[in-house]
């Protein structure tokens, strides 16, 4: 049976220079299983060494991939249609990134999040005030922005990471505001334009496009057209339409095969790609 003190002297061992040892240990740890996760959890977490913390965590993605997986084609069979079947196929792909995720915990800051505004946004009667109140307190009050320092940094296409660092990918940043128009019943949605995601907001009166990486700021549509066509891309009126949720999610997943490929994570970009599948099955 396995005890603590043999998953402790695991641990241990992992810093061993000798790579036979390290093999051996890695290859015992992912016998254990989900009974090692904890402990190596804990241990992470401890851990001051950048190196030692991503070689656990790539021990603990081998012993949780399988679980990930069968949650993602559950889900992605139920159907991802609206925006919180994205949520929660999102933070499913959350933990790719961070294996031992408590999802409980991101749901529940957002719940605060939209907590906070609420009281606003239900005594304003102006749809466009509501939008103008709900960016402000995104962009400006928690500084959420774009990351375009770091642009390929794989924390920026995490749901997870993006909600505590408040910065990352122009359709993570889309995500946040969505999840949150979610909670308070505003008409945000994701627009699939190539190159840059945007957001719009969708009244019976008017259609407003809203570009996340730059604040939130409102865009015209031959701002985006322009954009386009000075990227080599011909326009076309589907660039500017509302997203399929399904068609969120796949991009999600390109983000990440992207950032892992850039950075040399053949492996992931591996089990990304049988991600992918699974998602484009439902298209």
């Amino acid at each position: 049976m396995t005890n603590k003190s043999e998953i402790e002297s695991l641990i241990y061992l992992l810093e061993d220079p000798d790579p036979e040892v390290q093999t051996g240990v890695k290859n015992r740890l992912n016998e254990l299983g989900e009974h090692a996760v904890p402990l190596l959890d804990q241990y992470k977490s401890e851990s001051v060494h950048d190196s030692e913390r991503q070689s656990i965590n790539e021990i603990i993605h081998k012993i949780t991939y399988g679980a990930l997986l069968e949650d993602f084609s559950a889900l992605v069979e139920s159907g991802i249609q609206g925006r919180r079947s994205l949520e929660e196929a999102l933070f499913v792909l959350a933990r790719f990134g961070n294996p031992t995720l408590r999802v409980s915990e991101y749901k529940q800051k957002l719940d605060d999040m939209a907590r906070q505004i609420g009281g606003d946004i239900a005594y304003t009667p102006s749809l466009n005030e509501k939008m103008r109140i709900l960016l402000h307190f995104i962009f400006r009050e928690l500084r959420f922005r774009g990351d375009s320092k770091n642009y390929h940094n794989s924390e920026n296409a995490f749901l997870d990471r993006v909600i505590d660092r408040r910065k990352g990918l122009p359709i993570m940043l889309s995500v946040v505001v969505m999840m949150l128009a979610r909670r308070l019943n505003l008409p945000f949605y994701g627009v699939n334009m190539p190159i840059h995601f945007m957001l719009i907001y969708q009244t019976h009166k008017q259609n407003i496009l809203i570009d996340p990486f730059d604040g939130g700021t409102i865009v015209t549509y031959d701002q985006c057209y322009y954009f386009l066509k000075k990227n080599g891309i011909e326009p076309r009126a589907e660039h500017l339409e509302r997203a399929e949720t399904s068609d969120i999610l796949t991009r999600c997943i390109r983000n990440l095969m992207h950032s892992y490929a850039k950075n040399g994570y053949e492996r992931k970009v591996t089990d990304l790609k049988q991600l992918l599948s699974i998602a484009e099955m439902q298209k």
